[in-house]
């Protein structure tokens, strides 16, 4: 079972509770990643959009994360 650091921002923080969490899985793909913090979290599945970065860039679903990646969900922003 491998650990990831999960950092929140935006409506991401507010939904989850806290700006870092820890997620144990046992597969380690964004979109497994994704699946679970949907499973756990359901309001982020509502979301119009969420992104993860891993290491400061935007990664793709089938992308592979390791426990000492650094991990973040990047929610919708809107600008004016």
């Amino acid at each position: 079972m491998a650990r990831f650091n999960v950092k929140a921002f935006g409506i991401t923080k507010e939904i989850i509770g806290t700006k870092e969490s820890v997620v144990e899985l046992e597969a380690a793909t964004v979109h497994e990643l994704k699946e679970f913090l949907y499973n756990k979290y359901p309001r982020l599945s509502g979301l119009k959009s969420l992104f993860i970065a891993v290491n400061h860039n935007y990664a793709e679903d089938m992308q592979a994360i390791h426990e000492t990646d650094e991990i973040a969900l990047i929610p919708p922003v809107s600008g004016g």
